[in-house]
């Protein structure tokens, strides 16, 4: 079975205008197919099956293919891994991208996002388990082969927006990176780094997937331990806003489900995560060259973000106060290696820790960017602007009152304190102490939300403009 490329080039626009990873939706570009690499042979007469039997998981062809998408300003790559059948599987129309024809048969061949056919997601596995290079592709095995559960079957987990992440039984979780760039990236690199100084706050790596292309390094894969008992940190915060607004006139820290306890332990979890990517990639410092350059860059991502949301032109002032401030902070701001996109939704509690997850940082930047040291104080901002959202986003389908505004303006802020304070404890420093860092990277953190919630959530945007309110009238 051989098929063409002019043909997946034909069937993948439409399939990548709906995947939610896929940038592009707002901008005009020409969509290119290149195959990659061929993980698993396609059969003559491959037949749907549901025995799970090792044989019948790769009846069906497996490649990962690559769309290139050119735009004006340059070039994106999409990782599309593709699953060859003979015929169309019912169970597998969601996941359904195209069909196109057997250059030797003249058959139709229907393709499918392999990540979704159960039947054929254990070659991953299976290649990492036995450290196999196919076809150009190698598979890396970071933990003992017995850790790696060839036997599991597959389930694309909901909501992811960047990649797409599939979970194997209770044992492991393998996450895909649809954009591609070359270099390393920094999930994996972190997390082998963590490896190796015995971090405690990360789930174990278990394997990773790259290619080399061009003599540069591309990442496609990784495998990590998956946390089962584990409760993932927005849900934790929302269900305790939830209980404080259904608890009459109590104050948050009088309400059962109060926070503010497993706040400061995530904020002192925070810390040590901090501390380990010190040992594992040491620091360095910003000058006041790079202060000033940085806060030329949030000026710019002002100036651009007025254009889409005209409310930001009644705190434009104070908000621009706030980057001057930043810009000329005479001492020497020690960076190291940071989270990069750190929130309530990157973090996960289990019954004996907070771990923290994805270390990719913002997928939006290059990865050289995401590689870059910064302040910690970043990550920490990143973290106060979630305490905001979990605080008020809920105020937008109940309706908000001056009471329940209050209210979620106390419990956003013990609950900032709270983080803040065990971020100290455990060795970063008192953010009081950074109080210019802070604001500036929190103001800046929120300008990007108000175009987001503008494009995406209009009904939202109150959330990010109150925050910019405040930071602007204390800066």
């Amino acid at each position: 079975m051989r098929i063409d490329t002019a043909e997946v080039t034909r069937v993948l626009p439409e399939w990548l205008g709906r995947q939610r990873w896929y940038a592009g939706k707002s901008r005009s570009g020409s969509v290119a197919a290149r195959l990659l690499a061929t993980l698993a042979p396609p059969t003559e007469n491959a037949q749907p099956t549901l025995t799970g039997d090792r044989e019948d998981q790769q009846a069906a062809g497996v490649q990962i293919w690559i769309a290139d998408v050119t735009y004006p300003d340059g070039v994106e790559h999409y990782q599309v891994p593709l699953a060859l059948r003979t015929q169309r599987v019912e169970h597998l129309d969601r996941a359904f991208v195209g069909s196109v024809t057997d250059l030797d048969s003249g058959q139709s061949v229907e393709l499918y996002d392999a990540l979704y056919d159960k039947e054929v997601t254990g070659v991953w596995l299976r290649a990492m388990a036995e450290e196999s290079v196919l076809d150009g592709v190698t598979f890396v095995r970071d933990a003992a082969a017995s850790e790696i559960p060839v036997s599991e079957s597959s389930l694309v987990l909901s909501g992811e927006q960047s990649n797409t992440s599939l979970v194997f039984g209770d044992a492991a979780i393998m996450k895909v990176f649809r954009r591609l760039e070359p270099g390393l990236n920094p999930d994996i690199e972190i997390h082998a780094a963590f490896a190796e100084i015995g971090g405690r706050h990360v789930a174990k790596l278990l394997g990773h997937v790259t290619t080399e292309r061009d003599d540069e390094l591309w990442s496609l894969a990784m495998l990590q331990e998956f946390l089962t008992t584990a409760t993932d940190g927005w849900q934790l915060a929302t269900a305790s806003v939830r209980d404080l607004m259904a608890e009459g006139d109590l104050h948050a820290d009088e309400a059962g489900g109060d926070f503010a306890a497993e706040a400061n332990r995530l904020g002192m979890s925070t810390a040590e995560v901090h501390a380990d990517l010190r040992t594992a990639f040491g620091t360095t410092v910003l000058d006041s060259a790079q202060l000033r350059e940085r806060a030329a860059a949030m000026n710019t991502r002002l100036d651009a973000a007025l254009h889409e949301v005209p409310q930001l032109a009644d705190v434009a002032e104070g908000l621009r106060k706030a980057y001057d401030d930043f810009a000329e902070i005479s001492e020497p701001v020690t960076a190291q290696r940071v989270h990069g996109d750190l929130h309530l939704g990157q973090v996960l509690r289990t019954s004996h820790r907070w771990v923290i997850l994805d270390f990719e940082g913002e997928p939006a930047k290059a990865i050289t960017e995401r590689q870059a040291n910064d302040s910690p104080i970043r990550d920490v901002a990143g973290m106060l602007r979630s305490f905001d959202y979990a605080a008020r986003h809920q105020l937008i389908d109940m309706g908000a009152t001056p009471q329940s505004e209050f209210r979620a303006a106390e419990w956003a802020q013990r609950n900032r304190d709270a983080f803040c304070n065990g971020w100290a404890e455990a060795g970063g420093n008192e953010p009081a102490a950074s109080a210019v860092l802070l604001r500036a990277f929190e103001a800046d953190k929120a300008v990007y939300e108000a175009v987001y919630e503008a494009r995406n959530r209009p009904n939202w945007l109150p959330i990010p403009l109150a925050s910019l309110h405040r930071l602007a009238e204390t800066a």
